[in-house]
């Protein structure tokens, strides 16, 4: 398994009960997972908890070979490689399109900073768009700036919440079946979290569907997304 979470358990502070339970999961290299269910489920939590963001009271994350949580050490967000897209894109409205990309780059030389961000305007196709700014590009543009900035450092995982959600149903139509492409195309293993059935039958290799901070079911969408 390229990525493989075990017994993950978490309860927030003043909480009356546990967020997660127990989460179990195992992904293959570039595979797509989508997680669903109803809100406060766990499902941006599970996100929180494999990036670093939060400390599980339980539980072991590999990625890769290494071990990033268990009950004996916690490797921080910064070094765990991962990618993140968030649902307002958080690009940075000062920078051009060209500088949010090659943020993360930091300790890449010049001239592979040039080349992958080639790669990457390539990839997401944007093209011809480095020297414009965030506000002088439409919401489906942004998203894949956003995109393309968390695969620049080229992490080993990229994870994305809600990655639709601020986009309007004709554009969320386009940009489904593109997101798709550009994760296969780079190769990349993703987890996204969405409320939307169509987010996760257009894009997901698999379905896992949380309720109370557990796996309730997980399939092909096709399975999942057929059940009565």
């Amino acid at each position: 398994m390229f990525i493989r979470i075990q017994n993950l358990c978490f309860q927030y502070k003043n909480a009356k009960k546990m967020t997660i339970q127990n989460f179990t999961l195992d992904l293959n290299k570039g595979e797509i997972i989508s997680l669903v269910g109803d809100s406060g489920c766990g499902k941006s939590t599970i996100l929180r908890l494999i990036a670093g963001l939060e400390v599980p009271n339980t539980g072991t994350i590999q990625i890769e070979d290494r071990i990033v949580t268990d009950d004996k050490r916690f490797i921080p967000p910064e070094q765990r490689g991962i990618g993140l897209v968030f649902q307002d894109y958080a690009l940075f409205p000062h920078m051009t399109v060209a500088d949010n990309i090659q943020y993360g780059l930091k300790g890449w030389s010049r001239s592979q900073k040039q080349q992958r961000l080639k790669e990457l305007l390539g990839l997401v196709g944007l093209t011809g768009f480095e020297h414009q700014y965030p506000y002088e590009l439409s919401g489906g543009q942004q998203q894949r700036v956003a995109l393309a900035r968390a695969l620049a450092p080229k992490p080993s995982l990229l994870m994305l919440d809600e990655p639709f959600s601020n986009l309007d149903s004709d554009l969320q139509f386009k940009i489904r079946q593109e997101l798709r492409t550009i994760l296969k195309t780079a190769g990349i293993t993703t987890i996204f979290v969405t409320h939307d059935r169509d987010d996760s039958k257009k894009l997901a290799d698999r379905i896992v569907v949380l309720k109370d901070g557990t796996i309730h079911r997980m399939g092909t969408p096709d399975l999942i997304l057929n059940e009565r």
